[in-house]
């Protein structure tokens, strides 16, 4: 194993990051490493954003910010995060977390790619410098998720080190993906992170931070537990705590359960507890699209990989215990302060999905070691910023160890990348409940006829299985039953062939869908990364 991963190192030599502009520039391309100038008229600048910060003030120093080729005068600056910030600044460092807008004395000023604020954060408690970088990558595969890459920051001039660049959940992302965003009066959008200062007025049931329990019909009651972020939103959100924790049966019809399914897979195959699965309950968005359904996005993953060791049911996790932690923590314990695990859990199906998604997670990046060949590239390209980075958290030592093996963060050991996936990987993959042989879904036949749509599959070892679908290209899935009875599209009785018949009265829109398989402990997809991948059907053009 050593002599391989030396060998691929002596390969990544000859690799070198993309620093210069392209004529069709992306900010978050995940090969470039580009400058962002800061220049502050203030000499003290550091001071007033400190004051800024600490006094919980949301306002901007004006700046110059020179970056990805172009000058925006009068952006605005100003220190973000949470522990990132203030345990930084407990321990006197100068590289702190921050939020840049271009367009805070100029609107509707824009960076390439529509963007208007940079999100650069310090890479706390991750000696690696991976850990953000290599967990996006990873979501990007299978869920709404923001990218990243580096930026090698300088201000006035002098080089201040190497950043994280995240996309922001904001206007651009939702476009993306959704097709609309919450500044166009047609969705909502919640960041689910405490606001630690508010009290809830007298009378309001004990929530747990941003864990989606339902504490009674008062939208006063939700607004230390979650920011909102578009105009109004606060009834829906009381709406969809009611439905996950009194009516669970009609989740499906407020939420894209599928990807709240992937969210949590990641963050337990990941042992990302800086999360809804961890002891703070927070670290993720939702964001209502105009169809009336809510969509997790999940965020900050800077402590991703074991960088936070507290499952929110005790104390601390050791190193055995995060390699071996339960992918079916909290719903195990019946707590009932993670709903969204418990409830969507306990319905058979999805517990049998998530179960598949660990599984398809497991497969594409750490039974081979993709993780770990992507970390060592990465590390590669970015080395000789750490090396230049005398502003960094953490030496160069712990940078070249914490790939591997435990590293000291100031007075904390961060685990090894490897020394936690390894072994987790293994452990997954003989889980009684992941690693038991998956159902085999076979080619899926699509045939359309008069108003309606007869989808049809081959499955072996199965004994039910569902599609999926949606009419256009929008809207959450529905799902309906497939049938292995003679009767309902499928060649005939007990064949092992499972059909469906399903309306498709609007030929000029294509049918989504994916197949969903299951035997008595598990369930297979296809496609695997359903439902942020997808079969779709032929449209038929109204000209034709």
């Amino acid at each position: 194993m050593q002599q391989l991963l030396l060998l691929f190192l002596f390969a990544l030599i000859y690799a070198a990051p993309v620093i210069g502009q392209d004529t069709e520039i992306d900010i978050y391309d995940p090969d470039s490493i580009r400058e962002v100038r800061i220049y502050f008229e203030e000499d003290n600048w550091d001071d007033i954003l400190d004051s800024l910060k600490q006094a919980g003030l949301d306002q901007r120093l004006i700046a110059t910010v020179k970056f990805a080729g172009e000058t925006y005068e009068g952006a605005g600056v100003r220190y973000k995060g949470n522990s990132s910030y203030f345990n930084v600044r407990k321990n006197d460092y100068a590289k702190l977390p921050f939020n840049i807008d271009v367009n805070e004395t100029h609107k509707d000023r824009k960076m390439p790619g529509g963007y208007d604020k940079l999100k650069l954060s310090n890479v706390f408690r991750d000696p690696s410098f991976l850990r953000e970088a290599l967990s996006y990558k990873i979501a990007n595969r299978y869920m709404v998720s923001p990218r990243a890459n580096y930026v090698r920051v300088f201000i006035n001039d002098e080089y201040f080190g190497l950043y994280n660049n995240t996309e922001s959940v904001d206007e651009e992302l939702l476009e993306r993906f959704f097709g609309s965003d919450y500044e166009d009066e047609t969705g909502v959008l919640f960041k689910c992170d405490p606001v630690w200062s508010y009290e809830a007025p007298e009378g309001c049931a004990e929530g747990e931070k941003s864990s989606l329990e339902y504490l009674g019909p008062d939208p006063d009651c939700y607004k230390g537990n979650y920011e909102i972020k578009s105009d109004s939103g606060w009834a829906q959100l009381v709406a969809l705590t009611d439905i996950l924790n009194n009516h669970p049966e009609k989740i499906d019809s407020v939420l894209a359960v599928d990807e709240a399914l992937w969210m949590l897979a990641f963050n337990i195959t990941l042992v990302n507890l800086d999360s809804y699965t961890g002891r703070f309950c927070h670290n993720y968005y939702l964001y209502q699209d105009e169809d009336g359904v809510f969509h997790p996005i999940i965020w900050d993953l800077n402590l991703s990989f074991g960088g936070f060791r507290y499952d929110g049911l005790g104390k601390p996790l050791g190193l055995e215990d995060m390699q071996t932690l339960s992918p079916f923590i909290h719903y195990k314990q019946k707590n009932k302060k993670r709903p969204l695990i418990t409830e969507l859990l306990g319905n058979d199906l999805y517990r049998k999905m998530y179960a598949a998604h660990i599984r398809t997670i497991v497969q594409d990046f750490f039974a081979d070691s993709t993780y770990l060949y992507e970390g060592m590239r990465i590390q590669e390209r970015i080395r000789p910023f750490v090396e230049a980075d005398s502003n960094k958290l953490y030496n160069v030592e712990a940078f070249e160890k914490n790939l591997y093996e435990s590293a000291r963060a100031n007075k904390v050991n961060i685990v090894g990348i490897t020394e936690l996936m390894e072994p987790r990987a293994e452990y997954l993959q003989n889980h009684p409940l992941i690693g038991h042989e998956p159902p085999k879904i076979d080619t899926i036949e699509y045939i359309d006829v008069g108003d309606e749509a007869i989808f049809a599959t081959r499955l072996e070892g199965a004994t039910r299985a569902w599609l999926f679908y949606r009419n256009g290209t929008r809207g959450n899935f529905r799902a309906v039953e497939m049938l292995d009875d003679g009767a309902s599209g499928d060649e005939m009785a007990e064949d092992q062939v499972f059909g469906v018949i399903v309306s498709h009265q609007d030929k000029e829109q294509p049918i989504q869908y994916f197949v969903v398989a299951e035997n008595d402990r598990t369930a297979a997809l296809s496609p695997e990364r359903a439902s942020f991948e997808y079969h779709t059907t032929a449209t038929t053009d109204a000209t034709d």
